[in-house]
């Protein structure tokens, strides 16, 4: 799963997420250029930084226009705060679908050209939010459910030249986790409603992106790979469990 002479584009790669799968590519030989509004607080390995919002459309052609090569592009960038449907207007809940959606068409349709003389490769960083009920963050969900499709679709209308594909990624841990779960305790109850027995770590993410970059994924196209630790443990089986002790 070499990278070497790769060059790599990953979005919203400055923390979190991002920036584990940046230090992946990296590792793995790739010469990776990170993007994002403002620049990482701490080095993000061995990699450059250009400062990108991924809304601008105008920006974003610009950027890919003046990079000489391109072989990987990660569509990383996204989020939502926790945002219940009714207490937002429709224009908000939008802004969340403009990024998560829509700006990963923007950047995939700039990078096209590159990505087809290299031959190369599309990952999506998905969600486990866009194949479950997402309350509190309905856009996103939805979002990321049309980002799953999307690459579906952009596989099969971009081969043979150019792969995609999508991770569907569920809870990781990063900087930010203690904003969703509050705290150590929380983290730990949360970790332990996951099979593996623990959230992600964005190095985790990043090595399945690295396989999905990689020629070791060369026949794979159009695939969603979960990479959430087994997913969650069906709430009926712990009721089930909890009535018969009683």
């Amino acid at each position: 799963m070499e990278l070497d002479g790769k060059v790599a584009v990953v979005t919203g790669g400055t923390r979190g997420v991002g920036a584990g799968i940046a230090r992946s590519l990296a590792r793995a030989g790739a010469e990776v250029v990170v993007c994002a509004r403002r620049p990482p607080e701490a080095p993000v390995g061995k990699t450059e930084f250009a400062p990108l919002d991924v809304r601008d459309a105008d920006a974003v052609r610009h950027f890919f226009a003046g990079l000489p090569r391109l072989d990987v592009l990660v569509n990383n960038a996204g989020g939502a705060p926790y945002r219940p449907l009714a207490q937002a207007d429709a224009e908000r809940h939008a802004r969340v679908i403009e990024l998560n959606l829509l700006a990963p068409l923007t950047v995939s349709l700039a990078a096209y050209d590159h990505l087809t003389r290299a031959r190369g490769s599309v990952v999506m960083i998905g969600s486990v939010s866009g194949s479950r009920p997402s309350p509190g963050s309905a856009a996103y969900g939805a979002a990321k459910a049309g980002l799953e499709n999307l690459a579906r679709s952009m596989a099969v209308e971009w081969a043979p030249q150019v792969r995609v594909n999508t991770l569907v990624v569920g809870m990781v841990h990063t900087e930010l986790t203690h904003l969703h779960y509050g705290g150590a305790d929380g983290v730990d109850a949360v970790a332990r409603t996951v099979p593996l027995g623990r959230l992600a770590t964005p190095s985790d993410v990043g090595a399945a992106t690295v396989f999905l970059a990689s020629d070791a994924a060369a026949y794979i196209s159009g695939a969603s790979l979960l990479v959430h630790g087994g997913g969650e443990r069906p709430a009926f089986l712990d009721a089930a469990t909890a009535n018969k002790e009683t």
